[in-house]
């Protein structure tokens, strides 16, 4: 076997991803005060252009789960149970359970497709990020859409919109209307909305250009994934 076929099937320990592909030079760890849990549809965990992985890797305080239909017992475990038992124990400054909030837009279609109508958030929680868990859907618009209708429990939640977005830089994925972004540019800008701050997530928007720049230099044709150059960041539903 070649080197280059052996370096093909060689995984990274972190990324997951054939070392020949690896992201880890685009994980931008982040302070952060809102938690992040993202539920990863299963048809995108070896979907190579998802940035799922690299949004969680670059979250401390986020949790990665695959699934499409959980159990309510599971899922109320993942809304509702500390990320890290141990650590929220030995934490003085603990601030108490997290309310649970639901990035994803309303739609007038909710109720004619049988969801339940969500619950509106307290507005005293929006002054208090670190009591905020952010649940993200991971996954193509149809399949985030049946994650939804499977798991009434998420229907319960408050909801998140996002609004008066730019354009996504997310060009290596295919996006069905024009103010849809990735999964990682979707929950960034839900942070700085929530955090009131947009500083501290710019490095990661940062770090997403240089990975898409990376996976169009994978393309028939295109320069070398090594020498790509990152693409220029300017100034909803969320693709994988």
């Amino acid at each position: 076997m070649s080197a280059e076929s052996r370096a093909k099937r060689l995984h990274c320990a972190a990324c997951l991803r054939p070392q020949s592909s690896c992201i880890c030079q685009w994980i931008t760890p982040l302070a952060h005060q809102v938690e992040v849990l993202i539920l990863q549809h299963p048809l995108e965990v070896d979907q190579a252009k998802g940035s799922a992985r690299l949004l969680h890797l670059s979250l401390p305080h986020s949790r990665l789960v695959t699934g499409e239909t959980f159990s309510e017992a599971d899922l109320r475990a993942l809304l509702d149970e500390p990320f890290d038992a141990q650590a929220a124990a030995g934490r003085a400054d603990s601030v108490g359970p997290k309310q649970a909030l639901l990035l994803y837009p309303h739609s007038p279609q909710d109720q004619a497709l049988g969801l339940s109508v969500p619950p509106a958030l307290a507005p005293a929680l929006l002054r208090e990020p670190a009591r905020l868990r952010l649940v993200v859907l991971d996954g193509t618009w149809r399949k985030s859409r049946k994650m939804l209708y499977s798991n009434p429990l998420l229907q319960q939640l408050p909801r998140l919109s996002l609004q008066g977005m730019g354009a996504s830089h997310y060009l290596i994925r295919k996006a069905h209307k024009p103010d849809q972004l990735s999964t990682l540019e979707a929950t960034c800008a839900a942070l700085m909305q929530l955090e009131g701050e947009t500083a501290p997530f710019e490095p990661l928007l940062a770090a997403f250009d240089g990975f898409v720049a990376q996976q169009l230099g994978y393309r028939p044709g295109a320069m070398r994934p090594d020498s790509c150059p990152q693409v220029g960041r300017g100034a909803h539903s969320a693709q994988s």
